[in-house]
């Protein structure tokens, strides 16, 4: 998005910078300024400084000041655009963008009205379950026997959904209205077209965003029905892999303490609360998203993720550091900690105290550390065959960290175990992946069984593909290929499942570009590149984006349609070249083995398709 310079001057000329930060902060007169306890660092004598004159913050014990817009980079962990977005909505004016066409700039503002009209209707519901809650005994009883205080209860707007089915028609006279099924609260049935509550005899955990808004629930029945957890649907305000419970309530407390906990489960992060741990934050029911830590990274430089010891902790674990290892750069620390099988954070704070879990987060291992003992899973580190194996299973996760000396230091540590000299396995990984050197995994580290990769298949094939994955493409042939996907978003709906798995199978960042913009394609539909260029903010495969795009421009519709056919061609090509790749694997084996030798043919005859001229009407 581009945002003209005269509209952020104007926009600063019409805030009030006090007003704003008196918001988050409890200010005091003090001679012409006002003063307050910094919110970006623990004191206890104010030394945060707000001037009304020169519409400015300063802290004179850490040094950060700034304007309206700096702090709420700041202090709310929003992007540029997203602090205008909201300064100006505060104001009643409308941002513009200099990029975007009338019909894209009024699509955008009715998406924004939308979503302020959802908040409003969650805000509501979510203040009827708050009163619920003080009349529910029952309610008040499962919170008091998990150790819950009114004073934790109330900071997290904790709530009861009564029994019944109309529960809410009680708050919102108009129960039929559409607001209510597009905000999760309501459902309709698909064949009588009943409404009813989703929500119904559970206690509510609201959940907000950085701004403080309720956008979706968390409900945990009192006995033993089944869901225990039920959370909302995604809407236009909530997407779970981008959200997490209680972040709004623990950015200060991050700051604070210097890190950032996160666990699994909404109890975790109320019981951490109560005993001292209000830096806790929790995923929504999913693994932890790229998305999830590059939002934590707003706001401390120090994440500890927090799991269960049992099987499903260890795999969550290594969801949590492949979403990480992109954003571990030098400044920056990621660590792992793991309790006994037996206790989640809730259950274990509540046997052993505050010292006791304070004593397992200085024991979290590094994740440099954890990134060996992930890579060594199931590998015989005695012989060489194991120790190749490690190797391999090492390579895609060393290549998502990005380039600095903690990526040096992992590699001669990999080098270490695995008994190489660390110049012969940087050469070694200087080379194309060879044969199955990644079985197990796609190329830049994630792991073939992730949710949307699926196994890279030939046309027409109903079985995994067996042989190697596809040989990375020539730099200038992929990034022409993400260029066209990038300003013609559409022609992703017409690739073909063998398209789409090669294009996710390519090395970052490219292959991360592909997954992301499928994920956009499904949420939103086809978008502009002015549009993904504002969605790309912060996202790990940004500078490719920009990079590629840089020089683009719109085509005309007889141009856009022979930009079709060049990017059908261009992907032929590149399903030949992984078909002709497979092929030298099978080489060897088809000498001896006639399952090789007819894949081999089948291969043959579908690389002789692709690579057959256009046709000449075409």
């Amino acid at each position: 998005m581009s945002i003209p310079q005269s509209f952020i001057q104007e926009l600063l000329s019409r805030v009030d910078v006090v007003e704003i930060v008196g918001r988050h902060v409890q200010l005091k007169k003090s001679g012409a300024n006002y003063m307050g306890l910094c919110p970006f660092h623990g004191e206890k004598s104010p030394s945060f400084s707000v001037s009304p004159s020169k519409q400015f913050y300063h802290c004179f014990g850490c040094g950060k000041n700034g304007n309206a817009i700096g702090f709420l980079m700041e202090h709310a962990g929003m992007g540029f655009v997203e602090a205008v977005q909201d300064l100006a909505q505060t104001c009643g004016l409308q941002v513009p963008d200099e990029r975007a066409s009338p019909a894209e700039r009024a699509r955008a503002a009715e998406q924004r009205r939308q979503q302020a009209t959802l908040s409003d209707v969650l805000e509501q519901a979510a203040a009827a379950w708050a009163a619920q809650l003080r009349k529910s005994q029952r309610a008040i009883d499962y919170f008091k026997g998990r150790g819950v205080s009114g004073q934790i209860a109330k900071r997290y707007g904790l709530g009861y959904a009564p029994e019944g089915w109309r529960g809410l028609a009680s708050v919102f006279p108009e129960y039929d209205s559409p607001l209510l099924e597009q905000a999760g609260l309501v459902i309709v049935g698909e064949e009588d077209g009943k409404r009813y509550d989703r929500f119904r005899d559970r206690v509510m955990f609201p959940i907000r965003n950085v701004k403080g808004e309720c956008i979706a629930f968390g409900g945990r029945v009192l006995g033993d029905d089944k869901p225990k957890y039920l959370n909302s649907p995604e809407t236009p305000v909530f997407h779970k892999g981008h959200e997490l419970y209680g972040l709004y309530e623990a950015r200060t407390a991050m700051r604070a303490m210097g890190y950032a906990l996160v666990t699994e489960g909404y109890m975790d992060v109320v019981a951490l609360a109560q005993r001292g741990f209000a830096n806790a934050v929790a995923t929504l029911g999913t693994a932890c998203t790229p998305e999830h830590v590059h939002k934590l990274f707003r706001f401390t430089d120090t994440v500890v993720f927090s799991f269960d010891g049992d099987g499903a902790g260890r795999r969550a674990a290594r969801k949590a550091l492949e979403a990480a290892l992109p954003y571990a750069s030098d400044t920056r620390a990621v660590r792992f900690l793991f309790l006994p099988p037996e206790h989640d954070p809730d259950s274990f704070i509540r046997a052993h105290g505050q010292d006791g879990f304070a004593h397992e987060v200085e024991g979290a291992v590094p994740l440099s550390r954890f990134l060996l003992e992930a890579a060594r899973e199931d590998c015989d580190m005695a012989t060489a065959e194991g120790r190749a194996h490690m190797l391999s299973n090492a390579r895609g996760l060393w290549e998502s960290l990005p380039e600095g000396a903690l990526r040096r230091q992992v590699l001669t540590d990999l080098a270490q175990q695995g008994q190489l000299p660390v110049q012969d396995l940087a050469a070694l990984w200087a080379q194309p992946p060879q044969g199955r050197a990644d079985a197990g995994r796609g190329h830049g580290g994630a792991p073939a069984s992730e949710p949307g990769r699926r196994p890279w298949r030939g046309k027409g094939a109903d079985t995994a593909r067996r042989g190697p994955p596809p040989r990375p493409q020539p730099a200038r042939r992929i990034d022409h290929a993400a260029r066209l996907l990038l300003s013609h978003m559409q022609f992703l709906e017409e690739l073909t499942h063998e398209d789409q798995c090669l294009l996710r199978e390519q090395p970052a960042p490219h292959g991360t570009l592909f997954l992301w913009l499928e994920s956009r394609l499904l949420e939103h539909g086809p978008q502009s590149w002015a549009v993904l260029r504002e969605a790309l903010a912060g996202q790990p495969c940004q500078a490719l984006a920009e990079r590629v795009m840089t020089g683009s421009h719109a085509q005309t519709e007889g141009e856009e349609r022979e930009l079709r056919w060049e990017l059908r061609e261009l992907l032929n090509r590149m399903l030949a070249e992984a078909i002709k790749h497979e092929q030298s694997a099978l080489i060897a084996q088809a000498a001896t083995d006639p399952q090789a030798r007819e894949r081999y043919r089948q291969l043959q005859e579908r690389r002789l398709a692709l690579e057959a001229p256009r046709p000449a009407d075409s």
